[in-house]
Parts: C-alpha cells; structure tokens; sequence
C-alpha cells in the first residue's frame, strides 16, 4: 500500500452536501455539488442510492455529470451520492458529495386557511392590545410568496375597510408540499368601537383566494378560578400549620406553659450547681422570704427517686443551675427531665434555666434524652458569669426576680446536685 501526500488545490468552497426538490409526474435533474467550480481533469461522474448505482437505471441517465430522472416519482425521494473521479498532480482521485432530494406533487388549488374558523368570535379585553393570528397552507409554488393579509370592515360594512398593520409572517415548509403561513395583524388598544367591526383573513396565490371573516366581543371576567384557588391555599395552610405542630409540638407546649400559665401550688423547687448555690441560697431565702429544698437536706437517702418527683409536684418553680458539670450528671439530668414531665402534664410548675457560662449551652450532648435536648432550646433562660461587672450582676438579680413567683409561698424548694 502506497500513500502519498499532495497539497489540496481541488474544489472551490462548495457544501459537502446540497438539497433538491423534485415535483411527482415531472422530470427532473439533481446536480452534483462542487462540479461546476473544479480546474481539475474529470474523467467520470457515477451516482448512487441506498448503495446502489442508478446511473444506467431505466428513468435515469448521466449527462456532463448531472443525474436526469424522465418521470419522476415519490419512491424517487432519498439522499443520492455523487462519486467524481478527477486527476490532481498526476493522481487519480475520488470525490464524493451528497444530495438529499425531496419529492412532492405539486397542487393545483388555492390556499387553505385552517385558523381561524369561519365566522368565529373571539375574546378581547377593552383597554388592552389583541393579536389576530392567520394561518394558511399554501400549495408549494416556486418563486412564488405567500400573500396574507388582515382587512378591518367598520360596521361590518364590506365597502368600508381599511388595512390593519401587520406582524412578521413566518413561513415553514411542510414535507407533504404545504407551506404553512403564519400571519398576525395587531390592534394597540380594543375599544367599544372594535367590538362593532368585523376582520377578515385574505389569502392569495396564483390559482385563487381564500377569505375567513371573524368578529369581536367582550371578555367576561370570570371569578371561580379563585373560588377553586382559596380552599387549595387555604388547605395547604393548614397541612402546613399540621405539620408544624406534629414536630414542633413539646416545643410550643414548654413555651406555653413556661410564659403564660400560672398556679397557686404552695412550693417551689431548684436544682443548681456551685459556686452560685450557695449566693442563690441566701438571696431566695434570707433576703426575699421564700423556701428552698435542697438535695441533701431534705431527700432521704435510698428514696432518692420518689422523693424528687414528689418534691418536683409539689413546687411552683424549679430552677435548674446549667454547667458542665450538670450536664454530666445523671442524677441532675433525672431532675431536669422530671421537672420537663411535670411542666407538661400540669400548669402550675414554671421551669427556669440558669446557665452559669454562656459558653455552656454549647455543651448539649446528644447523648441527652430527647426530650431534655429538646426542652433546652426553648425553655426560659438566664446567664451568670462569675466575675462579672457590678452592673451586669444588678441586671440579673433584676431579671430573676420579676421570674420568680408573683406571691411569696410558704415554701420554696432547692434541689442540689454538686
């Protein structure tokens, strides 16, 4: 095998493929693209179809290179290949080149509108732009242009017509030999005066005219789409709000009952850890008159249990101080998680975090129980830092006391876990 490489002088800048049309019962001829711009030496043109020769098929012959069909018929559409064979530097060389040809009868009619229907009315809105649309299948006619247009009749007044402006007509060609024509007349502004008038589509072409007059009424406003609009809003509302309160539902019961519950029960309760134990101990009890149960004062050893809850349901308040160490703790989290179960179950008890570190309430484990991790998040709350400025500590006792109980009660208890 012997390759040889020359410089590629052949061929003008033609296409490597080309479409033709062809009309049923009419002869025909499909050039070969390129052939008529090339200096090369042309020893012979052969052509072929579904991979097939058809140069010396009956209906076809080749003459200086063009195919000539006698006759032609629908079978006869396909793509077709030209093979050239040129001489280019002493080679012999083969060019190939396709054409798609298209066949289609040519029609001897005029043209038909299929939008809009005769005698059809259609909706406007007073104040507002409207667009008349025409569209119409023209018999394929070559170098021919569709001819469409809009007429408007004052009155419905044949005689009395003017020209309406028209829109940008758009032409796609259908492969069963339609052209179809699409045009549109425009109206800036509909007026009452619109609505007394008639408009007609015009189609022409060289066999005849085509004509579909229309009229014009006014838009009624319907409202019932919002009738059917307002329950599907209104139902997707409420599956939300559903929803929401599915998941969100001790949540929204601790933040009730927390804020805008109170009771007359007798005792208070709290859970805390040093250093602010003993600082809370002396302002709730010495200085503001209320008692306080305390873990290893009044819990007897071995009871541990039924005794904090019994205590927990006789208080009115449970303050619980937050720390690290707390959160470790199992015996606190019972507290917590008991006092979290009693403010659900009865309105009385309110429930007070204190933190003893804003840094702490990033130390929620989710090893906690669920309910506890999720009734840290919404329960009331307050913070205290050890060492903080004199104003800052007047702010807190401030705050704690506007949470405490409205009326002092005979006893106040404080539950410890160090």
């Amino acid at each position: 095998l012997h390759l040889q490489v020359v410089k590629r002088s052949l061929e003008c800048s033609q296409p490597n493929e080309s479409n033709q049309l062809l009309f049923v019962k009419e002869g025909g001829k499909i050039d070969c693209p390129g052939r008529s711009c090339s200096n090369n030496t042309e020893t012979k043109v052969i052509w072929y179809k579904d991979k097939r020769a058809v140069s010396q098929r009956d209906r076809f012959c080749v003459e200086n290179g063009t195919l000539h069909i006698c006759g032609v018929y629908k079978r006869d559409a396909g793509r077709y290949f030209c093979d050239r064979q040129i001489i280019e530097q002493g080679i012999k060389l083969t060019i190939r080149r396709a054409v798609n040809v298209t066949v289609i009868s040519r029609e001897s009619r005029p043209p038909m509108i299929t939008y809009p229907d005769v005698n059809k009315t259609e909706e406007v809105e007073l104040g507002q732009s409207h667009t008349l649309t025409c569209e119409i299948n023209f018999p394929y006619e070559a170098n021919f242009s569709p001819v469409v247009q809009w007429y408007m009749h004052y009155g419905g007044n044949i005689e009395n017509v003017t020209l309406l402006p028209m829109g940008q007509q758009h032409q796609r060609m259908n492969p069963t030999e339609w052209v179809k024509v699409t045009q549109t007349a425009i109206i800036k502004e509909v007026t009452l005066q619109h609505l007394n008038n008639t408009y007609t589509c015009m189609a022409n072409n060289t066999l005849g005219k085509s004509s579909v007059t229309i009229k014009l009424k006014k838009k009624i406003k319907e409202n019932w789409p919002w009738l059917v609009g307002y329950p599907i809003v209104l139902l997707l509302v409420v599956s939300g709000l559903g929803i929401v309160l599915h998941v969100k539902w001790l949540e929204l019961q601790l933040i009730y009952r927390s804020h805008f519950k109170r009771g007359q029960l007798d005792e208070a309760c709290e859970t805390s850890s040093k250093p602010l134990e003993v600082l809370l101990r002396q302002v709730l009890e010495d200085q503001w008159g209320y008692r306080l149960c305390l873990m290893e004062r009044d819990v007897i050893p071995g009871v541990y249990t039924s005794d904090v809850v019994l205590a927990i349901q006789r208080s009115r308040m449970l303050i619980c101080l937050l720390s690290a160490d707390y959160l470790s703790n199992n015996n606190a989290i019972f507290v917590l998680e008991s006092g979290v179960q009693a403010l659900l179950q009865k309105s009385a008890l309110r429930l007070l975090l204190i933190w003893t570190n804003k840094a702490t309430a990033a130390l929620i484990q989710p090893d906690l129980p669920t309910q506890v991790q999720r009734a840290l998040k919404v329960l009331p709350r307050m913070y205290w830092t050890s060492g903080q400025a004199v104003r800052a500590t007047s702010d807190f006792w401030k705050s704690l006391r506007k949470a405490m109980p409205d009326h002092r009660m005979k006893l106040v208890s404080l539950i410890k876990h160090q």
